[in-house]
């Protein structure tokens, strides 16, 4: 575990590109949809906004999420802390509400106007790949990180928590944003243990009742504990609308016109 704590970006980045290639690979091998966008349009501006998200975040926040736990558990700040819980079980437990967290974000995101304002420009993309995983506006990082960073301190999570579950976080979004096709016979049994790509493409659909459902990002259990699930879309994936609106035009999909976008009031 020291190792990992010590090598926390470099293994964070060697999962992040492993998963990657193998999504584009299985993407490229069994495709579930085809576009008439150019990969190299969508691409190209969605992995630019992981460049400008990446320094956004360095410059606003000096300490992040795992620097926050570190200080937290030294000091012994939140809920676990006060407990005196470190163990095996405060990681399983640690990661489970932190997903739980991430669910609840989600859902504030897409119910407060303002906040979705910045969050639809994730749903605005008019295809469905591993690179939508990455389709965030630098605002929303930002704030998604503050609260991030609440969680930890009100449960005084451990360094070894943020990173398993960021690393999880990382590679099951690239997952279950994929253009990839499960196999039918293995689509039910790995939706009990994780969002799929047919269960969170749903989320993705023009149709706002649709689009308001499926919230989970890692785990799939929060959205059938809490009846935000919904199996299939109602047009079937081969046929169901994704994005929001005429959002999905390509000249949208540039980067100067997706930063600009929550502050116009040109499209609903």
């Amino acid at each position: 575990m020291d190792n990992l704590i010590a090598h926390e970006a470099l293994w964070r980045g060697a999962v992040f590109v492993a998963i990657l290639a193998a999504m584009v690979l299985w993407e490229l091998a069994a495709p579930a949809r085809r576009t008439d966008i150019p990969r190299l349009i969508r691409w190209t501006n969605n992995f630019g906004l992981v460049v400008l998200d990446t320094l956004v975040m360095r410059l606003v926040f000096p300490i992040l999420a795992v620097g926050v736990a570190a200080l937290a558990t030294q000091r012994g700040w939140g809920l676990f802390g006060w407990l005196d819980f470190y163990s095996l079980w405060a990681v399983v437990i640690g990661f489970l509400l932190l997903d739980l967290a991430i669910y609840a974000q989600h859902i504030v995101f897409h119910k407060v106007p303002i906040l979705w304002r910045l969050h639809r420009m994730h749903h605005t993309d008019p295809h469905f790949d591993m690179s939508t995983a990455l389709r965030f506006h630098p605002i929303e990082i930002v704030l998604s990180m503050v609260i991030k960073i609440g969680v930890v301190i009100a449960l005084g999570l451990s360094p070894v928590t943020i990173i398993l579950f960021e690393i999880a976080l990382n590679g099951t979004a690239l997952f279950n944003h994929s253009n990839a096709r499960l196999p039918a016979w293995a689509e039910k049994p790995v939706r009990w243990l994780l969002v799929t790509p047919d269960m969170h493409r749903v989320h993705h659909s023009e149709i706002r009742a649709e689009t308001d459902s499926n919230y989970g990002f890692c785990l799939p259990w929060w959205d059938r504990i809490f009846r935000t699930y919904r199996d299939q879309p109602k047009l079937g994936h081969d046929d169901m609308v994704i994005g929001v609106g005429k959002y999905g035009e390509q000249r949208e999909q540039w980067l100067d016109r997706l930063l600009i976008q929550p502050f116009r009031s040109d499209r609903k």
